[in-house]
């Protein structure tokens, strides 16, 4: 198969598409954003207009100025008064096997009931809950609830420590967490209230802890200060009145952390988050009534935010969502799963993809996955060799693969393909509506199509963060000064001549051999497209001459075996795909990569062992 080959989509894939001329609509775009975003916003139902779509005074930006809104009234009344009640909104199976399904109404009336349980407990208009929950209907319900009255949450993932929970809690000055007694990842025990417990202990904030059931394992409860879930919302009535926010009210903080310092509080609001991820997944993924979406991340992640929790059910959508993890009790859970619902558009990370292309093509062969329509991927660049496989073995050659990239502080998709056009395997395509990303050098120079550079965006969008949670100096610092008057993406990429981009890692994990500049992804696609490889990871370590030299960590595919002789066939192969200088000096055959849960590899973990230095802080391994 030729590397270079396009990809083009069905006459059914292009009847379907909201959008069939790319160009047009984006020069409108560009031409005129407030025209453009403020069409799209009266696609959705606002308690008063706004009187002007945007206002910019950099960094600091202000979408649909004096509009009232709120979007769990996006998310869910307007269905309801539309007659939509009925339609099935939430299914959720657990890893045990257990299932648990709503209709929009009966998730309407779980969150009414939670919105009351915490008004009950003092929760008013502004305060922070913190939401420490697994994988549940909880979670997204909890959220939802939040929202509703006005309440601002901040969801940290359940895989995080002890302290990185602490730390958050402190931020924010949580007044509610919620929590559950336990879950089972795997067949692990995971104490969550435990966990809790140490977490707030001393923090004046905290005045209650919330405890869903979900394990059954004993949990100590503090007098006064905890109260399980069910009896907080029993007998509680299912009506509540939705708080009419400001567009510019927050909705939430979602800390990402970097890699020294302070975690980021990242803070996003109603109204231009709301528009943003509803038209991004509904244009992306060709969103139709009939769907059955499912998102494999985690709510603890922006990507469970904005297309978990919120856009799937401001499109009116019906989603899947499990509980347990990928590969697990078999590499063919997935896609089990998929045919057992029906999925239609499928969207998960490239990680999951290599790690389920290691068990080889007969697991998805298993089962019928005809149902899918759309495929997506997100968190991070696939390589070229992982898109073809999940294109082929899950989107049976038939399926288009959205490759998105986007952050957690712009809130939506930022750089994405759309059903419509041809699709480079390994690339993002081109920016979305309203969006300018350029290529620049570190003076803010355009650079030349294929050369590597600073991804940054150009201007104002509706989702993106309005700052760090209490700390508009280090927003200004981290995000709008590195270059100035643009964003700051910290992702390293380049363009081509059509115009696609294609992104190459984090700034930080560039490498530079002898002057010439490496992407990681583009080195670890070259390894990947080797027929023995299912994975690997580059770091660079200190070179006298070189500056820095490459290693790999490599990861074979199931029937390969590590030896002298394939290391070498490697190294040859990558002088072959990119050149002499880019051949490794070392190449460590491995069984498994340090990742996050959420399947981000932790490079730093890598470079930290390889120089026997210490690693830090690896609450987030999912090893």
């Amino acid at each position: 198969m030729p590397k270079n080959k396009k990809y083009q989509p069905s006459s059914e894939i292009l009847k379907q598409a909201y959008v069939k001329d790319y160009e047009r609509l984006y020069k409108e775009s560009i031409q005129d954003p407030e025209k453009f975003w403020g069409k799209i916003a009266q696609e959705l139902e606002w308690f008063r207009p706004w009187k002007k779509v945007l206002k910019w005074k950099p960094p600091f930006a202000q979408w649909f100025i004096k509009g009232k809104c709120n979007i769990v009234h996006n998310a869910l009344d307007r269905h309801i008064r539309a007659g939509l009640g009925n339609k099935l909104a939430l299914i959720w199976e657990g890893q045990d096997g257990q299932e648990r399904k709503f209709t929009y109404q009966e998730l309407s009336d779980e969150v009414c009931k939670l919105a009351n349980g915490l008004k009950n407990l003092g929760v008013k208009k502004g305060d922070r809950v913190n939401i420490y929950l697994p994988r549940l209907p909880e979670q997204i319900i909890s959220m939802l609830a939040c929202a509703k009255i006005g309440a601002i949450h901040s969801v940290v993932y359940c895989g995080f420590s002890i302290e990185a929970l602490r730390t958050r809690i402190l931020d924010a000055k949580a007044k509610i967490v919620i929590t559950a007694d336990g879950y089972h990842y795997r067949e692990k025990l995971i104490e969550t209230k435990k966990i809790v417990d140490q977490a707030v202990e001393k923090i004046k904030s905290v005045k209650h802890v919330i405890v869903v059931k979900r394990t059954g394992n004993k949990v100590k409860l503090k007098a006064k200060r905890d109260v399980y879930y069910d009896e907080l919302i029993k007998g509680v009535s299912n009506q509540c009145q939705t708080e009419e926010m400001d567009s510019e009210d927050p909705l939430y903080i979602l800390y990402t952390s970097g890699t020294t310092g302070m975690p980021k509080g990242v803070l996003h609001v109603h109204g231009g988050y709301m528009v943003g991820i509803y038209i991004t997944l509904k244009w992306i993924f060709n969103i139709q009534k009939d769907d059955i979406w499912w998102c494999t991340a985690d709510p603890g992640w922006v990507t469970g935010h904005s297309y978990i929790t919120y856009a799937p059910f401001i499109c009116g959508l019906t989603q899947f969502f499990y509980e347990g993890p990928p590969l697990y009790p078999d590499p063919g859970k997935w896609w089990s799963l998929i045919a057992k619902y029906k999925v239609t558009k499928f969207y998960t990370t490239p990680t999951a993809i290599r790690a389920s292309m290691r068990f080889g093509d007969d697991w998805p062969k298993k089962y019928n996955l005809d149902s899918l329509r759309i495929l997506g991927t997100v968190g991070e660049p696939i390589n070229p060799e992982a898109w073809r496989w999940y294109h082929q073995y899950i989107g049976q050659s038939r399926c288009p693969i959205m490759d998105t990239w986007w952050q957690t502080e712009t809130g939506m998709h930022m750089i994405s393909p759309l059903p419509s056009m041809s699709l480079k395997p390994g690339s993002a395509a081109k920016p979305f509506f309203g969006v300018v990303a350029e290529i620049v050098d570190k003076d803010g120079k355009v650079k030349e199509a294929n050369q590597g550079g600073f991804l940054v965006i150009k201007t104002p969008w509706p989702a993106m963060l309005r700052t760090l949670y209490k700390n508009k100096r280090r927003y200004k610092k981290v995000y709008w000064q590195e270059i100035p008057g643009v964003y700051f993406t910290g992702d390293a990429a380049k363009k081509d001549k059509d115009g696609y981009f294609w992104i190459e890692g984090r700034t930080d994990d560039v490498l530079k051999v002898s002057g010439y500049r490496f992407g990681t992804a583009e080195l670890e696609s070259a390894f990947v497209s080797h027929p023995a490889v299912v994975e690997a990871a580059v770091i660079g370590r200190p070179h006298k001459i070189k500056g820095q030299a490459i290693k790999a960590f490599v990861i074979l595919k199931q029937g390969f075996k590590a030896s002298p002789e394939l290391e070498k066939e490697l190294k040859d192969h990558i002088k072959k795909e990119i050149g002499p200088i880019a051949k490794p000096e070392e190449i460590e055959f491995v069984d498994s990569l340090p990742k996050t849960r959420s399947g981000k590899i932790m490079r730093r973990v890598l470079k930290a062992k390889d120089s026997g230095k210490p690693v830090g802080d690896t609450s987030t391994l999912e090893d």
